[in-house]
């Protein structure tokens, strides 16, 4: 338990002689009792000063080992906030703040560049003003990233990503534990939001980006159930892209411009299912695009007003049913309060509106969580878009945290 304080400087504001930051090296806890560092509770966040010197928390040869209720300011040294040095395995990143990352795009919050990582859990972090927001793997697909949990997190005014999961070749080793099983990461009830601030050209990102899995071999068969996010404006790129394996189910996004891309970027588009969000968007709506022979993607359930393009899927694994299309002006008249801002903006379908038939979910949608609306209630499926009650009094979309 880390008293309050600022961690790396002394009392004049210069560097210590220490080494900076929190490094876990070599620490092992049990999943039944987990080493837990963290602030005091009730009492101001332990402030960890960032250095140009070395990234602020370090990650190496560790497992089961939680890092909770700190504040990281990277202090614009071009360090990131919480990287790894060494293969990890659950580690938990909850309940900190990571600021003062900015000074370029390539300077990340969190990120487990280069080495083999499993059974992370990132939640309720808040990310602001960063390079990248959060980076899981590396550029060249070396450093697996395999049945993660990434929720209720706010991540937030990033250059360039807010969050990426990159693509994964063929995995060279395994080390001990990881799993070669089908696993799933989740990504669930995070605010992706980006502003002015974002890069734009050849630098400009989408807000969530999710590559591909290994194409054969131990991870193939992984994938990613991404729902109850909220998604909002990126004015420079689109708001999600993927490829490999993805169901992507009950989110709600707005944007002046792309909403959703699937497409070829390091490897396949492979199975998906887009089912149950909301988009309004002042751009296309639902792009697909280059599916693998003999595979599926399935856009249903989605209620979409977008600008230019509501749907436009191509390729013979494309299978759209279900859905409502519209204008922007169409979703004045049928969402609640499409266009207002952050904490005010209500994409809730109107009395009697976004209804059609009934949808059948199978057993294993079922098992997955799709009967669930974005507030986590049952989902009434003749209700079209991520709300799945007419009257649902739940959260309201705001740069905040999802209870």
């Amino acid at each position: 338990m880390l008293a309050p304080g600022r961690y790396g400087i002394d009392a004049r504001g210069r560097d210590t002689d220490r080494p900076p930051g929190l490094p876990v090296f070599d620490l092992h806890g049990r999943a039944e009792a987990p080493i837990v560092i963290t602030g005091q509770p009730g009492a101001p966040r332990p402030l960890l000063v960032g250095r140009a010197t070395h990234n602020t928390i370090r990650f190496a040869r560790s497992s089961h080992v939680v890092v909770r209720g700190l504040e990281v300011f990277g202090r614009f040294s071009g360090t990131f906030g919480a990287a790894t040095s060494g293969p990890t395995h659950h580690i938990t990143l909850e309940d900190n703040v990571f600021r003062g990352l900015s000074t370029h795009q390539q300077v990340v919050g969190i990120s487990t560049t280069g080495h083999p990582t499993w059974g992370w859990v990132i939640r309720r972090n808040h990310i602001a003003g960063c390079g990248t927001g959060i980076y899981l793997g590396n550029s060249n697909g070396d450093s697996p990233f395999v049945g993660g949990l990434i929720e209720h997190n706010v991540i937030r005014d990033v250059r360039g990503y807010c969050l990426q999961v990159k693509h994964q070749g063929p995995w060279a080793q395994v080390p001990a534990g990881m799993p070669t099983g089908a696993t799933t990461t989740v990504i669930r009830h995070n605010v992706f939001a980006k502003s002015a601030s974002s890069s734009t050209g050849p630098d400009a990102r989408p807000n969530l980006l999710l590559g591909d899995q290994p194409p054969d071999g131990p991870g193939a068969e992984n994938g990613f159930a991404v729902y109850g996010n909220f998604f909002h404006e990126n004015p420079s790129e689109s708001l999600f892209q993927a490829e490999g394996r993805v169901d992507f189910h009950h989110n709600l996004l707005f944007c002046s411009g792309q909403a959703v891309r699937l497409q070829r970027h390091n490897g396949l588009v492979r199975e998906m299912n887009l089912a149950f969000n909301t988009i309004v968007c002042g751009e296309d709506g639902i792009t697909l695009s280059g599916g693998a022979p003999g595979l599926r993607q399935r856009v249903m359930g989605n209620a979409v007003f977008a600008g230019v393009s509501p749907l436009s899927l191509s390729g013979e694994g494309a299978v759209e049913s279900n859905n409502i299309t519209g204008t922007v002006n169409q979703a004045l008249q049928q969402l609640m309060g499409p266009l207002a801002p952050p904490g005010r903006l209500d994409l809730r379908p109107r009395p009697g509106e976004l209804l059609g038939p009934r949808i059948e979910l199978s057993s294993r949608e079922l098992d997955q969580g799709w009967g669930l609306d974005f507030d986590g209630r049952p989902h009434d499926t003749r209700l079209r878009g991520a709300y799945g009650r007419i009257f649902s009094a739940g959260w309201t979309p705001a740069l905040d945290f999802k209870p």
